[in-house]
């Protein structure tokens, strides 16, 4: 096996269709979402070329076929160094991040990666990919490859550090919704039929979905609008004050819906949008990614009147698990949602420039961590909260 860091999407677009195999059916590794997301947070001037670029790690086979994509990008500055991130990181809050390879491969894939990144790392070569820190976020914490590949890499001598990360919350789905709601705690389940009788069931509230393109732009409006006065009512900005994400937005929902990977919903109260929500789809699973409520119809609980009406038509038509994502609102459990841990993941290579700049990221780390503590005492003795570990 071979491994080609590819830095445009002129080079990585022959192989789109075998990065959407690799990917698993997560919409959050998706060529779509993630080479949308490069467009947008990628660099935008020549002075951002000079500090972030591509750095898409293709693992090929012997018969020259993609097994494995690492889709990083590598960001440049003098106080970090050289970072090697995931792309779909940072405000857009993708989860489920991983190294895409099959099961049956990915044994040699990770390994090729882990001797590809330690032969590089501090290499005098001048096309190498140097690089001081790969900072993994959005992984599930059982994620099989990217433990392998930190394994590999702790093996090798780098240093990981390892910390939790914000959970995701799963609901599998019944195939039916009375046993659905039946299963629920009293107190809801209560609320539930009470919500269907009075508006769902009584035509009040009705749940609109954009099935085509022309009918998108309308939902999509009405998600932002709902969006940005429900957080500019709690003293928020919202995501979508950053043009970025605006771009990122108006981009990438169109192609994921002419795809089949986006669900996009609004709720009607009485004639009037009361909220809007959309959600990825892959596998059979749906994401709820995004949604806004009228904050001046909160008395009708809408963002639990829109999840009721979804789940509901999710469930006729065979999806098998509703996946919240990261955060621990109390609701996702009360809806029936387990969590499902997050991780955070720190590698540094040998090399002593990225050992001193790791050394004084734990000591910052550790000293906002007693500050929050108010100088307390772990345990028996005064042992730091941020350890890293690494073979020797």
């Amino acid at each position: 096996m071979r491994v080609c860091c590819l830095s445009t999407l002129d080079e990585l677009a022959p192989y789109a269709d075998d990065w959407e195999r690799l990917s698993s059916g997560v919409p959050f590794r998706s060529w779509t979402w993630l080479t949308h997301w490069w467009r947008s947070y990628g660099p935008q001037s020549e002075a951002d070329a000079l500090k972030l670029r591509l750095a898409a790690l293709c693992v090929f086979d012997d018969a020259d076929a993609l097994a494995g994509v690492a889709p990083w990008y590598l960001e440049c500055s003098p106080l970090h160094g050289r970072v090697l991130r995931a792309m779909g990181s940072g405000e857009v809050c993708s989860d489920y991040l991983s190294v895409h390879c099959q099961r049956d491969s990915s044994e040699a894939v990770l390994q090729t990666l882990a001797d590809y990144l330690i032969e590089n790392a501090s290499s005098d070569e001048p096309d190498a990919l140097r690089w001081d820190l790969l900072e993994l976020t959005g992984v599930d914490a059982e994620d099989r490859a990217v433990n392998s590949l930190a394994a590999n890499l702790t093996q090798a001598g780098c240093t990981v550090h390892r910390r939790p990360g914000i959970n995701c919350w799963r609901l599998e789905l019944p195939t039916d919704w009375n046993a659905y709601v039946a299963g629920l705690g009293k107190n809801l389940r209560r609320d539930v039929r009470r919500l269907e009788r009075e508006l769902l069931d009584s035509g009040r509230a009705v749940l609109h979905a954009a099935e085509n393109l022309d009918e998108l732009p309308r939902a999509m409006d009405i998600l932002l609008e709902l969006h940005q006065r429900r957080h500019r009512a709690m003293g928020e900005e919202g995501c979508f004050s950053s043009a970025r994400f605006m771009a990122f937005y108006h981009e990438v929902v169109p192609e994921l819906l002419r795809r089949g990977q986006v669900q996009f919903y609004w709720l009607e109260l009485d004639g009037k949008p009361v909220a809007a929500e959309y959600q990825l789809v892959g596998n059979g699973i749906l994401y709820a990614y995004q949604a806004g409520v009228d904050p001046d119809a909160m008395q009708h609980q809408p963002g639990k009147l829109i999840n009721l009406a979804i789940m509901r038509r999710s469930i006729a038509r065979g999806y098998r698990a509703f996946d919240f994502l990261r955060g621990d609102e109390s609701y996702k459990a009360r809806f029936g949602a387990r969590p499902r841990p997050g991780m955070e993941l720190r590698i540094v290579p040998r090399h002593a420039a990225a050992q001193l700049r790791h050394n004084l990221w734990l000591a910052g780390e550790n000293v906002k961590h007693w500050i929050k503590r108010g100088f307390g005492v772990q345990g028996s003795g005064h042992e730091p909260h941020v350890t890293s570990t690494a073979e020797p």
